[in-house]
């Protein structure tokens, strides 16, 4: 029977919410983050994208993620526009949402444009309005280029790819949303403080690969009850993501891989999405992931989990070709799996760990074909 006391006194530094990460590397963390967190991220995000009253976002992605939360509806709502919220992410009605409702931008990961594309090869069904659409906001994972390519080309709609984490509520870059943007990179802090240290945490040159680290009024307040995660990301300051990338000589950041995901043969360093952005670019494949398995010679060695397009064919030997054609002999799969589909998360996130599992379980104990 209490009632309310009138106006609620909040302070920036209370806590708000817990996210929990998507766990794709490990066990989730629950990132504690503040009201001033959840306000500062709106105001960067809203104010760089221009959003006004006029516009109408539509969330897509589940309300327990991040770029729900701050990317379509607090960025949103800090504007005095709207967003429409979608029970689930359906490649079957997806451009009648955005036509019936007039949406003019939605957030979206790398793995729902592939849909897309898969079931929209002709582009946008007659008959529907899509002319407001201004462009879709992409993170959680880089675009391959070639997905982003025909995306852009098939329905006409400009990809604006950013990067963040759930510890930076959400968003740390963003590409301009015009002319300036460059497709391969995550775009420009947005807000936050950036930049990319070795291992020693020294920053390194433009072009270098490193650490990318954060620090501004967007980062979490640290992990939920769990002091040793928050201490081990904290260092010198700066909140270590984890992601190894680098910044260009105009100030664009690129990410390049996780770094728990590089695979190390034989003492030569891999990054994983070099490789799935040349499989990406056989006209057979929709989906492709790379890890790196144990092997007794090198220490680990690579394999790549492929989707093949609806009502197409590749054989393993042509897929491994295909690589050979663009990439160092070191980097390229030594076994491929053809799978009707990769593991994803709840938000469509690939899990390359699940891959792992697979494969320790399968008949594939070692490359079962051989670069010569």
């Amino acid at each position: 029977n209490a009632r309310a006391s009138g106006t609620l006194s909040l302070d920036p530094d209370d806590d708000a919410i817990i996210i929990y990460t998507s766990g794709t590397t490990g066990k989730p963390k629950g990132c504690l983050l503040t009201h001033g967190n959840l306000i500062s991220n709106a105001r960067q995000i809203s104010e760089w994208l221009n959003f006004t009253e006029s516009d109408r976002l539509l969330t897509i992605m589940p309300l327990f993620h991040m770029n729900a939360v701050s990317v379509t509806t607090m960025s949103a709502l800090y504007a005095g526009g709207s967003t429409v919220v979608s029970p689930r992410f359906s490649a079957s009605k997806f451009w009648n949402v955005i036509s019936d409702y007039q949406i003019t931008s939605f957030g979206s990961v790398a793995t729902m444009l592939s849909i897309l594309l898969n079931t929209y090869p002709d582009g946008v069904p007659e008959g529907l309005k899509t002319d407001q659409l201004k462009f879709a906001m992409c993170g959680s994972a880089p675009v391959p280029a070639e997905v982003m390519k025909k995306f852009e080309e098939t329905f006409n709609c400009p990809v604006i790819e950013g990067y963040g984490l759930s510890e930076s509520t959400c968003r740390s870059t963003f590409n301009p949303p015009n002319d300036r943007r460059r497709a391969g990179s995550c775009g420009l802090p947005i807000g936050n403080e950036m930049k990319v240290v070795d291992d020693d945490d020294n920053e390194v040159d433009d072009g270098e690969l490193g650490e990318i680290v954060l620090r501004g009024e967007n980062i979490l307040k640290g992990y939920f009850k769990n002091p040793e995660a928050t201490e081990l990301a904290f260092r010198n300051g700066w909140f270590h993501t984890g992601d190894i990338g680098y910044r260009d000589q105009d100030g664009f950041f690129y990410i390049v891989d996780r770094k728990s995901d590089m695979i190390i043969r034989g003492g030569e360093n891999i990054y994983p999405r070099e490789i799935d952005e040349v499989l990406y670019q056989h006209p057979a494949v929709a989906a492709a992931a790379t890890i790196g398995v144990p092997d007794q010679l090198y220490g680990e060695e690579v394999a790549a989990f492929i989707v093949l397009k609806d009502g197409m064919k590749a054989k393993e030997e042509e897929l491994i070709a295909h690589c050979q054609s663009e990439l160092a002999d070191f980097k390229c799969p030594k076994s491929i799996r053809i799978v009707k589909d990769i593991p994803k998360g709840p938000t469509g996130k690939l899990l390359k760990r699940e891959l792992a599992r697979i494969y320790a379980g399968s008949d594939l104990e070692g490359p079962h074909i051989r670069l010569k």
